[in-house]
């Protein structure tokens, strides 16, 4: 198969840069009382935190080895875009990971041990940096973590075979810590050839995550970072516990912050935040530096809050960007109540259960009214970038920063003319799958297609042109968002989205009780079939879901099944995730129309593709979406 697939550096995301023109930074941000100047103007923000930026811990594409990869080029790029057209100039990264015995992070890590660091991870880091140079957005980039997640103090003391808490006070563990801070600081940019002490992207060096450490530890490190680095601000990482008095007197510490959650105090973030507030007034500038997981109508609240008190920022919870292999990356929050996920720009219907388009709307006039500028108006997304196409029935692009529908345009010729076969598509309704099926092209035919992203400020260019794709047969998918194509339902079956995490992401699954069973029809012989289901039980088996066949939807034969049973071992010890078992069929009696599957314990369907019909069967069309017969069993 060969594809006429442009491929340069502008479809790839690298060079055009999408929304209103920016420069390159200069200069750095500098602390003046309790106020951050850029020159001498102020400099305010409200923008988000990025976890992904440095690290991308979301990868559940379906040949994924490990949820962990290095974000390339495209996705900086979109990453820093989305933000610049929310009005943010400020981003805080995650972490720079340490190995962790027992995690999946494998060699995606920055510390591999005491003095041993991975130079592919620098190399992300350095993509990061040229990034946020040419979007105008600068980093807060924190050293360590006090958590596990990405590995942190434990995984410091660890290397020397000692407890965490010794990593506060033992001189060896320090001096390892201290290390790696050198290392940091004085890297050369293999891309821009910058020393990141030299890097107006970066906004400051934050001593660690949600810190646990004594005064004594922070002082010193702060007098190291200021003994490397005299350009970037100090920022204390004790974030979880309000502003200490010793940080607010130490002349090494430009900047302090605070975080704030539900679980953290009582719930309510506009008092500690005005404490600490009041506690920095006249002495050093003070920023919200993670807060999220609240209704949109106090997330408001923080923002004017933060505008009238004369904070210098606040960095809601948290932003995900476009996948280079389609859609967005997907992250539910453990500490998100079940609800609040990741938020993607420029929002969808996907998120609406937490007002997802609303906040976005409301950071972005709140980002540059903190800036004291006017809203201006967003241009027309790049165009995006269509992938190359194997399946008609799994089309995927890249998408553009801003764009909120595509349309799918198809010709018989590379030059048109075209049409416009959906106007719609949402790249962020369905996770780690193709983007779009062809559900009309014609079995026989070949087809060129090109994509165009959709945005508030109008239709981007076209894509490329992928094409020509012969296409073979009919294809149904479903991806189990609801009953709409299942022909028959007996027992209990039902549409659920909680938990995803455990699900690898996906958000729309249909959960089927035991004894269960979904019936499926098509208007051709099935040619081949497979699905995805989770199993819930404690002990995960290939026969926990049965196929049957038949011809005319009454006489039901039971089918022999290729079953992949996936994750089946040990649990992931952090998110926990679900065993999957892969059903499939490359052949079928003849003349079977009608697939069955029944759940033998309870599952959940993640989604179903059913291969149909000829070239001589064309002219049935595709199978009509049928109407849903339900039959109770109890």
């Amino acid at each position: 198969m060969r594809f006429a697939f442009v491929a340069s550096a502008t479809f790839l995301g690298i060079s055009l840069l999408a929304g209103a023109a920016c420069a390159e930074l200069s200069g750095f941000i500098k602390a003046r009382g309790d106020q951050l100047f850029d020159g001498d103007k102020p400099f305010q923000f409200i923008s988000f935190n990025i976890p992904n930026l440095q690290l991308i811990e979301d990868n559940f594409a379906p040949d994924a080895e490990t949820a962990w990869r290095w974000p390339n080029e495209f996705e900086l790029n979109d990453a820093l875009a989305s933000v610049r057209q929310l009005g943010g100039t400020v981003v805080r990264t995650y972490v720079l990971s340490a190995r962790r015995e027992g995690s999946d992070m494998g060699d995606h890590v920055y510390v591999r041990g005491p003095g041993k660091f991975n130079e592919e991870a620098f190399q992300s880091l350095d993509r990061a940096l040229e990034a946020a140079n040419r979007q105008g957005v600068r980093l807060i980039i924190p050293l360590v973590d006090n958590w596990k997640w990405q590995g942190g103090i434990a995984e410091y003391a660890a290397f020397r075979g000692l407890p965490p808490e010794a990593f506060w006070t033992n001189e060896q563990l320090i001096a390892d810590f201290e290390a790696t801070i050198r290392h940091v600081l004085t890297r050369v940019n293999s891309r821009t050839g910058v020393a990141y002490r030299d890097d107006p992207a970066i906004l400051g060096w934050e001593t660690g995550n949600e810190l646990d450490a004594p005064p004594e530890w922070t002082a010193r490190i702060a007098k190291f970072i200021k003994s490397l680095d005299r350009h970037h601000l100090v920022i204390d990482g004790y974030a979880l516990h309000g502003v200490r008095e010793e940080s607010l007197a130490d002349p090494n510490i430009d900047v302090v912050t605070t975080h704030h959650y539900p679980n953290v105090g009582n719930g309510d973030y506009i008092p500690p935040i005005r404490a600490a507030r009041a506690k920095a007034r006249g002495r050093k500038p003070y920023f919200v530096g993670e807060f999220g997981f609240i209704p949109t109508d106090q997330i408001a609240a923080v923002y004017d809050e933060v505008i009238a008190n004369g904070t210098s920022g606040a960095l809601l919870w948290s932003l995900r960007f476009h996948n280079r292999d389609g859609g967005y990356y997907w992250h539910s929050e453990p500490c998100g109540e079940g609800l609040y996920k990741a938020y993607h720009w420029p929002g969808s219907s996907t998120g609406d259960a937490y007002n997802e388009r609303e906040v976005l709307r409301l950071t972005r006039t709140k980002a540059f009214e903190i800036r004291g500028d006017q809203i201006p108006p967003l241009e027309a997304p790049e165009a995006p970038v269509l992938l190359p196409i194997v399946d008609v029935a799994a089309i995927s692009w890249r998408g553009g920063a801003g764009a909120a529908t595509y349309a799918v345009e198809r010709a018989t010729n590379a030059a048109g003319p075209w049409t416009r076969i959906s106007a719609g598509v949402d790249d962020a309704a369905v996770q780690y799958r193709p983007l779009f099926s062809d559900a009309s092209a014609l079995p026989g035919q070949s087809y060129f297609y090109r994509v165009i992203a959709k945005g508030s400020g109008g239709e981007s260019q076209p894509s490329n042109v992928v094409g020509p794709v012969a296409v073979k047969q009919y294809t149904l998918v479903d991806e189990a968002r609801d009953l709409a194509l299942i022909a028959e339902v007996d027992g209990e079956v039902v549409p659920v989205s909680a938990e995803a995490r455990r699900r690898r992401e996906d958000c729309s699954r249909l959960k089927l009780a035991p004894g269960s069973r979904v019936t499926y029809r098509v208007d051709a012989p099935i040619n081949s079939w497979q699905a995805e289901f989770f199993l819930l039980g404690a002990d995960a088996t290939a026969t926990q879901v049965a196929a049957e066949w038949s011809v005319d939807g009454v006489d039901f034969k039971p089918l022999e099944a290729a079953a992949e049973l996936r994750g089946a071992g040990p649990t992931d010890a952090d998110y926990g995730y679900l065993p999957r078992l892969e059903l499939s069929a490359a052949q079928l009696p003849a003349g079977a129309r009608f697939l069955r599957l029944a759940a033998e314990t309870e599952v959940e369907l993640a989604w179903l593709e059913i291969r149909y019909g000829t070239r001589a069967e064309s002219a049935i069309g595709p199978a009509q979406t049928p109407a849903v017969k339900k039959h109770d069993s109890r």
